[in-house]
């Protein structure tokens, strides 16, 4: 039994890629290369760009694959939605689609697009924030580059964005979020009714869900005194609870835990305040619970 798994070539590969090697997976691939490797002998894996991602898996050309919410939406894939997996190119928040236009246009709310011209690759997406704001305009399919097409070929332009770091470089200015959207595992249907292949495709979400959310988290060891463990124990958060052991030590315990990074910076001055000694952060490669 083997799977075929579609993974996104472009900007999400690197990240992809990456994500994959903490979730168990090595997967490699040349830069000229369509068909990655990867050490799992019960997946073949190949490249596909991710607005091409769902067709392919709706028509069983591919078992599953990783799209956004976005490029299912514009073509209108009727898939298995597995698992949502919050990763961008470069971070793990939300990408957004947003309206830009020149910093000096008139345009400044969705209204004012009336009778304009927006370039886009999300073609359809588009026509349906447009009906939905009650706006006519003209949408036409932009094949890239889409930031310099304003103001001399378009008004407006409808762009993928994570920062808004690219629009703010050709001097355009964001006036509204037509949609946001993240990564996901999505099946075929036929597949999904295939019980062992469901079976591999759910483990595949379960490790990439697990070192998605490590990314966010980290390890913390440390050493207390037993008189002091009950105050240490109300500072200390937890995924789940702190584990306590014995030392060799009389009277005293060491406590390991796992904490939001961002968390670790406030709390360990806090630790070592209320008497904790032999404190050692270290990373995750997931975190499952």
């Amino acid at each position: 039994m083997k799977i075929k798994l579609g993974l996104p070539k472009g900007s999400l590969q690197e990240s992809t890629f990456k994500l994959f090697k903490k979730a168990g997976f090595n997967v490699s691939c040349s830069s000229r290369s369509y068909i990655p490797s990867i050490d799992d002998d019960e997946i073949d894996c190949l490249l596909i760009r991710a607005q091409e991602m769902s067709r392919y898996v709706e028509e069983g050309v591919l078992d599953c694959g990783l799209t956004g919410n976005d490029w299912i939406e514009e073509n209108s894939s009727d898939v298995v939605k597995v698992a949502e997996l919050k990763y961008a190119k470069q971070s793990f928040n939300p990408v957004r689609w947003v309206v830009a236009v020149p910093k000096d246009s008139p345009i400044k709310k969705p209204r004012d697009l009336r009778g304009s011209r927006i370039a886009t690759e999300l073609v359809n997406v588009t026509k349906k924030y447009l009906r939905k704001n009650k706006v006519n305009a003209e949408v036409e399919f932009s094949w890239g580059a889409t930031e310099i097409k304003v103001p001399e070929l378009v008004d407006a332009i409808v762009e993928l964005t994570e920062t808004g770091s690219s629009l703010r470089a050709n001097n355009l200015k964001i006036i509204d979020v037509v949609c946001y959207s993240t990564t996901w595992l999505i099946a075929n249907k036929k597949t999904w009714k295939n019980a062992s292949k469901k079976k591999k495709i759910e483990n595949i979400a379960l490790l990439i869900k697990g070192a998605i959310l490590a990314e966010e988290m980290v390890g913390l060891k440390m050493n207390v005194m037993e008189k002091k463990l009950k105050d240490v124990l109300k500072i200390l958060p937890a995924m789940q609870k702190p584990t306590i052991s014995s030392l060799t030590q009389s009277k005293w315990v060491a406590v390991e835990t796992i904490i939001c990074e961002k968390e670790v910076r406030e709390l360990i001055p806090k630790l070592k305040q209320a008497g904790v000694v032999g404190i050692i952060e270290y990373p995750l490669n997931k975190a499952i619970y």
